[in-house]
């Protein structure tokens, strides 16, 4: 083994950096940051671990050893590979493959990797070689440790959106599949009523398949950080009131709808396809999901980012209905992806974009319980005026 070179030289038994080794204002020569930065390893948020020219460690903070398991005082002192026994997910120790006391001279560092501590436990780690000179011998090895817990929480998410989509894309293209085979097959033995109410189910399906693509595309966009809002002028009553024309000429009742609008409402600049996107998320939610009238309250309201002087500049949308409402305990969850309550159907996608969209315009979206029992769903949107107009 290469890390250290000498066992018997230990180091004092504290903490010797109060800041990073490659701290931009440090001393490169002792590894230490100024005084008045008053910063310490075990603030780091990272797991932070340092040895010297011997490979004897010198800095081991808090989450060093909350990630390794390896109490502080047992660390400081021993040699680094002792430490940190890794090896890479092939079972090869990484100390000998990477050698940094003997290794290249002209290498400053290694990127992170995937690496396992005993016990076959994960880590993400990385490392810092600073010398005193370019191409000088090594006078301190930091070592940046990260626990993989996040990283495995994204890759479940992301392997759970894949079988949500395989599982919803299979149901109806089996369905386009079925029909069309059969009217390719047997096209003259269908009446032309059956034909048409073949041809509508695979229309359905695929509209279906249409919104699920759409809803792919619109959380893509979300967590990149790349959905785009496109501001017009919104008459935010009018879109409403649209949405209800939708449901009432599709068979619900009109006594199951009450707009209420608290006038003057400020002018509101907003994307209205997202606007109308969002809206009929929380609409179907309260026909489908709730139960008695469904009230929609449109009123003037202050801005998430409210002005001084408590000028309303922004708009707040209310719908809620007479159900029995969200239990108090999946509140926290509602906007997260997959949520679908205790009703299943749908992708459970809908209210994740629905957040993502209202923020995506400046605004806040909050659940509750309606006066009525059922559940209430509350946005605000700033009026967002274009820079232009101002």
């Amino acid at each position: 083994m290469s890390v250290g070179t000498s066992g018997a030289q230990k180091a004092p038994r504290a903490r010797e950096v109060r800041g990073t080794p490659t701290s931009r204002h440090g001393d490169p020569t002792t590894g230490r940051a100024p005084a008045d930065l008053g910063i310490d390893p075990d603030d780091l948020p990272d797991g932070l671990v340092v040895a010297d020219e011997h490979g004897v460690v010198i800095c081991f903070n808090a989450a060093a050893a909350r990630i390794t398991a390896v109490p502080a005082a047992d660390a400081l002192g021993r040699r680094l590979d002792t430490v940190l026994p890794l090896e890479d997910l092939e079972g090869r120790r990484w100390w000998q493959l990477t050698d940094p006391y003997g290794g290249l001279a002209i290498r400053n560092a290694q990127p992170e990797r995937n690496l396992l501590l005993p016990g076959a436990r994960e880590v993400l780690v990385s490392a810092r070689y600073v010398r005193t000179r370019p191409t000088g011998p090594v006078h301190r090895v930091v070592v940046s440790l990260r626990d993989t817990e996040a990283r495995r929480r994204t890759e479940r998410s992301h392997a759970e959106l894949i079988a949500t989509v395989a599982h919803e894309l299979r149901s109806p293209l089996t369905s386009v599949k079925g029909f069309t085979a059969t009217l390719l097959a047997k096209w003259e033995r269908f009446t032309d009523d059956q034909k048409k109410l073949m041809l509508e189910t695979v229309d359905a399906d695929a509209n279906r398949v249409t919104r699920l693509i759409a809803e792919l595309l619109d959380i893509s966009r979300i967590d990149s950080g790349r959905l785009e809002v496109r501001r017009q002028p919104v008459d935010i009553g009018a879109a409403v009131g649209r949405h209800i024309q939708a449901y009432v000429a599709s068979g619900q009742s009109a006594d199951r709808f009450l707009l209420r609008i608290e006038q003057p409402l400020p002018a509101l600049w907003a994307d209205p396809d997202k606007i109308d996107q969002v809206l009929s998320n929380l609409l179907e939610n309260a026909v489908r999901h709730g139960e008695g009238t469904v009230t929609i309250d449109l009123a003037p309201s202050v801005s998430p980012h409210e002005r001084e002087d408590g000028e309303n500049t922004a708009t707040s949308v209310t719908v809620s209905d007479e159900g029995t409402g969200i239990p108090e305990e999946s509140m926290n969850r509602v906007f997260t992806r997959f949520w679908r309550g205790s009703k299943r159907g749908g992708t459970g996608l809908g209210l994740y974009i629905v957040k993502g969209i209202v923020e995506a315009h400046g605004g806040t979206i909050t659940v509750g319980r309606a006066p009525g029992g059922g559940a209430e769903f509350r946005f605000t949107l700033p009026v967002g005026t274009p820079a232009h107009l101002l």
